[in-house]
């Protein structure tokens, strides 16, 4: 058990997964000081050496490294951990990866993780990842193998499974632990992106999820919050000096949009072309062909600015967001180094937890050592201990009445009849058949 802390008492954290260490800064910015970084990627590593030479760094994967070695290299004792730090390598609960899910190698690494953290016991943990998290399935099945004429779904390739079963295995751990999911924009970062942050107490303290200080302009007259920071705001003074090319197909489409317009904007006959063989899907495709607009926040930071699907075009130039941009975007200090070649440190910003963004997690978490040294622990801290709650009660009900598949249009369907497909779905999820209207 860790002593009663006093207000001389220094706060150490351990982090995992730690990238270009966004999440870290962050929480360093909060109070708490970073004794160790482990990462795997290479030039993550370098980034991490070229900013901090004094900190200790295991290169390797967390599979091979022990609880043990873990603190013989921080030189921290068991008891002196007040927090690890983690954001277990999100592709595979993301939409816009493949969603093969906790069973994916990638998904496997949360197993690691709450090994970590079962055999260092540190006061708090924080994990964090994608809003893809909360709808995972634990066994994806892709959306061309579901309907009629498939084998009904299994309980683990249900929508949620894979929350589920974070739920259950951070419940074994006997820690108190709340999540819910912030949006970086309501934290005064330019950029909306969406994150789901579990919190755990080892000793069933108090524990909060930070209070917007942003909002939509729209509603700031009525809540008294602060105007979301726009992309214009975010980049004035930025001198961009690398950044990745489009085609020159790319080019000419982008060329016929102005800020804030994408493929919708462009005349019909250029749909297919911008498209490609998502002209044949179905949903938004809000970032094919995309330039960004100057009057709101960035969308969300992938690892490919350039991306057929994942265009960020700037809203005047003809290129994608540079790497300086792309850091400020994320709250990076101006004074942070990447290290790798340019498409190596878009990799490293845009998995990044956006640094101010973490550092209101930090501060939540300082507010509960505080409250924690005045008035001790809560009466009811034993009871907690084993329980994971949605600290978000709309987040709460959204979740509890979520949909267990989702279904192609009737017209990619494999059999289109729709009783067949009503029958699949009492077979697969027990809920009631809703019809797909396609955007």
């Amino acid at each position: 058990m860790t002593a009663e802390p006093t207000a001389q008492t220094a706060h150490f954290s351990i982090s995992l997964f730690s990238g270009a260490l966004g999440l870290d800064l962050g929480l360093e910015a909060a109070g708490l000081r970073l004794r160790l970084a482990l990462e795997k990627d290479r030039a993550a590593v370098e980034t991490i050496r070229l900013n901090r030479r004094d900190l200790p760094v295991i290169n390797r994967s967390i599979t091979e490294v022990s609880a043990q070695e873990i603190l013989t290299v921080s030189g921290l004792k068991p008891e002196e951990v007040t927090l690890i730090s983690a954001g277990p390598c999100c592709q595979s609960f993301s939409t816009a990866g493949k969603r093969h899910s906790v069973n994916d190698p990638r998904g496997d690494l949360f197993f690691d993780f709450c090994r970590i953290v079962r055999e260092l016991r540190p006061r708090f943990f924080v994990m964090e990842n994608v809003k893809g998290m909360l709808s995972a399935a634990v066994r994806h099945r892709r959306l061309n193998e579901r309907g009629a004429g498939f084998p009904p779904l299994t309980k683990e390739e249900q929508l949620g499974s894979g929350l589920d079963l974070i739920r259950e295995k951070l419940g074994e751990l006997n820690y108190y632990v709340i999540f819910g999911l912030l949006n970086a924009a309501d934290f005064g970062v330019p950029q909306k992106r969406w994150r789901v942050f579990f919190i755990g107490s080892r000793d069933g303290e108090d524990l909060y999820l930070p209070s917007a200080t942003h909002c939509d302009p729209e509603f700031c007259p009525q809540t008294h919050l602060l105007p979301w920071q726009t992309l214009k705001s975010a980049l004035h003074g930025i001198k961009s000096l690398q950044w990745c090319d489009f085609t020159e197909e790319r080019r000419n489409l982008l060329s016929k949009l102005k800020a804030g317009q994408n493929w919708r904007d462009l005349p019909p006959r250029l749909h297919r072309k911008a498209l490609g063989a998502a002209a044949d899907s179905w949903g938004g495709r809000v970032g094919f062909c995309r330039r960004l607009s100057w009057n709101e926040p960035a969308p969300t930071l992938t690892t490919a600015p350039d991306g057929r699907a994942t265009t960020l075009c700037h809203p005047s130039k003809l290129r994608p967001l540079s790497v300086e941009e792309y850091a400020a975007l994320q709250t990076f200090p101006q004074s942070w180094k990447f290290f790798g070649s340019t498409r190596q440190q878009y990799m490293q910003i845009g998995n990044a937890v956006p640094v101010q963004l973490s550092a209101a997690v930090g501060r939540s978490i300082m507010k509960t050592l505080k409250l924690t040294e005045v008035n001790g622990l809560p009466t009811d801290a034993e009871v907690r201990k084993g329980k994971v709650i949605c600290a978000d009660p709309e987040l709460d009900v959204r979740l509890k009445n979520r949909k267990l598949t989702q279904l192609h249009p009737p017209r990619l369907r494999k059999i289109k009849d729709p009783d067949q497909a009503r029958q699949w779905l009492r077979e697969s999820t027990e809920q009631p058949f809703l019809q797909f209207s396609e955007p």
